[in-house]
């Protein structure tokens, strides 16, 4: 099975077309080769829609609703082997199952839903926007919404993004330790025993409680620390205290600080110095790119050996390593974060998937170079932290 190249440029119309060709497109060979019934599937999978695909008109609301029935029934499939007198063996396996719900929920809370508050375009009024962002941080240890809401913005500027004032930067090279010039096995290296390390989730743990419970916003604060220490002393008073540190607050934190490691890794590279020096729409292009799960189907059919051979290997992929990036680590419009850079403030982002093809076709306008795509999770993760190892220290100032 060929794979397409793990990075690729789709132009704008503003750039030269004589010397471009075309890569083949992974989404558009699905969309010839599988039954339409499974397009659907296959789109929201992907974060790609098929050619020619409607968009479905998704609204900011089922975001919402989304992320709280990805929670309950996470909550509720974990919880249950755990409270059940007797639970049959094979019910352990809902353990699992359940983490990976819960935390698909609560990434859609962290990158969908408190992030588009901060932009204002989840409620309707900038005051809603900012009560449902206060509600979202004191509960889930994220940080303070007006704190989180200023520096995202700066964030968003091409003077301040991948500098030492951007959140971005501050957690791949303060928090996570990674470094500027390094080798790319050593970055890996480095991530990996993040992930797997007590100290780092605790570190991490430490700066989100901070953010979160001890503000100096005393309402805040409160709200935060009220929920939380309520929350303990139910389940305490309740004898169901082992469950809930297992089906709740395992996930809230060092499963979602795990996906959240990987998620923001995959948002950024460093283009070339003399890129990042100029600091302006191109910078901003090439800065950001498409991850989009999955990978190119078989050339063959699945009507001899080799081609069902293939077809059952490339399934088995797909209905594993990229669901389960999809689920656990790029939820929402996570895929197109490029889309978000060059938008940041359209209420299109609940139709991110097509908005960002029909952006792609247009020419990208207002932009002088077109978007370039990731095809797979770690594919992404290796390409961004090769632009990193290629950078050096004093591009970034350090």
């Amino acid at each position: 099975m060929t794979a397409l190249n793990s990075y690729t440029n789709f132009t704008s119309a503003e750039e030269p077309q004589l010397s471009i060709v075309s890569p083949p497109d992974p989404r558009a060979r699905m969309a010839a080769r599988l039954p339409r019934l499974l397009q659907p599937f296959l789109t929201w999978l992907t974060a790609k829609p098929a050619p020619g695909e409607v968009a479905p008109g998704r609204s900011a609301t089922a975001f919402v609703l989304g992320a709280l029935a990805w929670i309950v029934l996470g909550c509720t499939l974990a919880a249950l082997p755990l409270l059940l007198a007797d639970p049959p063996l094979l019910s352990w396996l809902l353990l699992p199952a359940g983490w990976l719900a819960t935390c698909c929920g609560l990434g859609l809370f962290q990158v969908v839903v408190f992030h588009h508050c901060s932009h204002g375009t989840v409620l309707r009024t900038r005051a809603a926007n900012r009560r449902a962002g206060r509600l979202i941080s004191a509960l889930l240890l994220f940080k303070r919404f007006e704190d989180y809401q200023r520096e995202h913005m700066l964030h968003h500027s091409p003077n301040k993004l991948l500098t030492e004032e951007d959140e971005f930067a501050d957690f791949v090279l303060g928090m996570c330790g990674l470094e500027p010039g390094l080798p790319k096995r050593t970055l890996w290296r480095r991530v990996l025993v993040n992930t797997a390390s007590p100290v780092f989730h605790w570190r991490f743990l430490q700066r989100r409680l901070g953010a979160s419970m001890f503000t100096g916003d005393r309402r805040h604060d409160l709200v935060s620390r009220g929920f939380w220490l309520g929350a303990f002393g139910l389940a305490a008073a309740t004898g169901t205290l082992p469950a809930f540190l297992l089906a709740w607050v395992l996930p809230v934190t060092v499963l979602l600080q795990m996906a959240t490691v990987f998620r923001i890794l995959c948002e950024h590279r460093f283009p070339e110095p003399e890129t990042m020096q100029k600091r302006d729409r191109n910078f901003v292009c090439h800065a950001t790119a498409g991850v989009f799960p999955g990978v190119m189907p078989p050339e063959l059919r699945a009507n001899t050996l080799r081609g069902a051979c293939q077809w059952a290997a490339w399934w088995a992929e797909m209905l594993t390593v990229h669901l389960f990036a999809r689920i656990f680590v790029l939820v929402g419009d996570a895929p197109c974060h490029d889309f978000h850079h060059r938008k940041p403030a359209t209420r299109r982002w609940a139709d991110y998937i097509h908005a960002r093809q029909q952006d792609l076709e247009a020419g990208s306008p207002g932009f002088p170079a077109g978007y370039f795509e990731n095809w797979g999770l770690f594919q992404a993760i290796d390409h961004n932290l090769a632009s990193l190892a290629a950078t050096p220290r004093e591009a970034l100032g350090r």
